[in-house]
C-alpha cells in the first residue's frame, strides 16, 4: 500500500476529523488513552498509523512521549497542524517494515494500532511483518496493542457477500467480502451538495483473533490481555472488536 493509492491522500484527510464516528467521541478517547498511559508506564509510546494524531495528541498530553509511523504525508500534516503536533516525531512510511531510531530514546514501552489499521495492511504477510517490527521496537516487558472489529461475516446471508454498516439521505457505505481470502473492500457513495456522485472504495484484509495470536507468536509475543473494547469488560463470542494485549517477554524463550 502506498500513499500515492490515494486510500489515505488528501480527500480522506481533509475530512477524516470531521467524523461523527464513536471513536471521536471523547469519552472513547478518554479510555482509549487511559489504557495506553498505564501499559506505557511511564516509557515511550509508538503508534503505528498515527494519522492526524487523534489518540497521539491526548496521550502525549498525558506525559507519554510518542512517535508516530505513517505512509499519508496529507495525514501528518493535519498532526502538525494541531497544537502540540510539531512536538511529536513522525517517520513516514509504511508501518509495517519502517524502522524507528531508538538509539538515542531506547525502546518503546509501547506500541499500539487502533480503529481497526491493522487490517490496511491488505496482505497476511504485511500483517505478520507489522507484528515483527512492534516487536523489534518494544523493549522486554512492553506490550503490543491492537483494537480491530471481530469478521462479521454472521451478518452475510448464504450466497451473498455484501454488509451494509452505513445508509442515510445523502450517504451510504458497505462492505463486500472474499471469504476465501479474507480481502474485503469498503466503498463509500456520497450525493455533494450540488447532487453530483462521489464514490471511492478502501481495500482491507480482515483478521480472526486467533490469526492475531499466532502472528504474535511468530514475533515473539505472548497475549496478555484480551477485551470487548477499551472499557475492558469480557470479549465474548458476542464482541463485535476486541482490544488486544500482547506482551514481549522480559527473557527470551
Amino acid at each position: 500500500m502506498t500513499d500515492e493509492d490515494g486510500y489515505f491522500g488528501e480527500r480522506v484527510a481533509r475530512h477524516y476529523d470531521q467524523s461523527a464516528g464513536s471513536e471521536f467521541q471523547p469519552d472513547t478517547i478518554e479510555r482509549t488513552v487511559d489504557l495506553l498511559a498505564e501499559l506505557a508506564d511511564g516509557g515511550r509510546a509508538l503508534e503505528l498509523g498515527i494519522g492526524t494524531g487523534r489518540v497521539a495528541l491526548p496521550l502525549a498530553r498525558r506525559g507519554v512521549p510518542v512517535h508516530g509511523i505513517d505512509l499519508s504525508r496529507a495525514m501528518t500534516a493535519r498532526l502538525r497542524a494541531k497544537p502540540g503536533g510539531e512536538e511529536i516525531g513522525v517517520s513516514i512510511g509504511d508501518f509495517a517494515t519502517t524502522k524507528v531510531d531508538t538509539t538515542a530514546g531506547g525502546r518503546f514501552s509501547l506500541a499500539y494500532l487502533v480503529f481497526n489499521t491493522i487490517m490496511n495492511l491488505t496482505t497476511q504477510d504485511a500483517q505478520v511483518a507489522c507484528f515483527r517490527n512492534a516487536a523489534e521496537h518494544l523493549a522486554p516487558g512492553g506490550c503490543f496493542v491492537i483494537e480491530v472489529m471481530v469478521p462479521e461475516l454472521r451478518r452475510i446471508p448464504a450466497g451473498q457477500n455484501i454488509v451494509p454498516f452505513s445508509t442515510g439521505p445523502t450517504e451510504w457505505a458497505y462492505t463486500t467480502y472474499d471469504t476465501v481470502t479474507q480481502d474485503a473492500t469498503c466503498h463509500y457513495v456520497t450525493v455533494t451538495p450540488d447532487g453530483r456522485g462521489e464514490v471511492h472504495s478502501t481495500p482491507f484484509r480482515y483478521v480472526w483473533p486467533a490469526e492475531l495470536d499466532l502472528m504474535a507468536r511468530l514475533a515473539g509475543l505472548r497475549l496478555r490481555d484480551r477485551w470487548d473494547g477499551w472499557t475492558r469488560r469480557p470479549f465474548t463470542e458476542d464482541s463485535a472488536r476486541h482490544v488486544s494485549v500482547w506482551e514481549k517477554p522480559v527473557t527470551a524463550p
